[in-house]
């Protein structure tokens, strides 16, 4: 448990991976937004006493968006705090942007269940699920995105069971998946990322789904790296494969996944290195449209091209 009220707090936790999963790095964002203009703004707190709330906003905006660039989640949830503080006064600013960092939560958590629900469908009894990486619980404010049809299923009463990718380097499937689903009562086998496509080959998998980062207007999907590999397989071996996201996630203003920045780690993800090996080690592949099967959201299914979308 950590407690993080200084902005400096909320965007390393942010960067650290402490709070992961782009739904809850936007939730994190707002309200960590809002804590930190509460704590330091004029006749708060330190360093920033005496500088009023609505001259930190921008700044400190800016520092959060740039804290994680992939996760669209992140400046949707800011811009639309920057969005709410154009239509009030001074004296109501912190108010009303605490009141809308608390929406966003609640529609989370919402939102969450609205896929779980439409998700069903792809959930029958007795189905054998691969995911990647973690787009649980522990990723949202809810039930998750990828794993809300799953929960949904198991509490329904049908057989499901999880395989979950071990996500490396950093280990969210084994880490964070499997402890979710286990504290669930779903029954979860990990492997490792490079066994996904013999398992996928093996016929014990029925559907793939998985989380997203961004999705671009086109329907390209950036998500945890080691997505791409999975998709690819699946698509080689005629198996389903489904991109689980909040509408908030799909990003109109980004044409294809070839515009997608993506972030890149430290080397010391990876572990011990012969000294002068060079890293590449970006957190995050992008899938192209052709190889997604369905896009579920909490508005339904919905399909590309995106870019006459609104409201995202």
């Amino acid at each position: 448990m950590r407690d993080l009220v200084r902005l400096d707090e909320v965007i390393d936790a942010i960067r650290t991976l402490a709070v992961r999963g782009a739904p809850a790095i936007g939730v994190a964002a707002a309200i960590g937004l809002v804590v930190a203009l509460e704590h330091e703004s004029e006749g708060h707190g330190v360093p920033a006493r005496g500088v009023p709330a609505r001259e930190l906003l921008a700044p400190y905006a800016e520092r959060l968006i740039a804290a994680r660039p992939t996760a669209v989640n992140l400046a949707w949830a800011v811009n639309r705090l920057l969005t709410v503080a154009g239509g009030v006064a001074d004296d109501t600013l912190l108010a009303a942007l605490r009141a809308d960092a608390e929406a966003i939560r609640a529609e989370d958590v919402a939102m969450c269940d609205a896929i779980g629900r439409f998700g069903l469908c792809i959930i029958p009894d007795g189905a054998r699920v691969l995911t990647h990486c973690n787009a649980g619980s522990l990723a949202t404010a809810g039930i998750g995105t990828a794993l809300a049809p799953v929960h949904l299923a198991h509490r329904e009463g049908r057989r499901v069971q999880v395989y979950a990718d071990e996500t490396r380097p950093l280990r969210q499937g084994a880490r964070l998946t499997a402890w979710e689903l286990q504290r669930a009562g779903i029954p979860v086998t990990v492997l490792p990322d490079g066994a996904a496509a013999s398992l996928l080959r093996s016929g014990a998998v029925d559907v793939v789904i998985v989380g997203a980062d961004r999705i671009a207007a086109n329907g390209d999907v950036a998500n945890k790296v080691g997505t791409y590999g999975v998709a690819l397989a699946a698509r080689a071996h005629g198996i389903p494969f489904y991109v689980a996201a909040p509408w908030s996630t799909i990003d109109a203003a980004t044409p294809s996944g070839a515009e997608i920045e993506i972030e890149h780690r430290h080397a010391d993800e990876l572990g011990d290195l012969p000294v002068g090996a060079r890293v590449w080690n970006p957190a995050f592949d992008v899938t192209p449209r052709e190889l997604v099967s369905g896009y579920l959201t909490d508005r339904g299914f919905v399909k590309p091209p995106f870019s006459g979308v609104t409201g995202v």
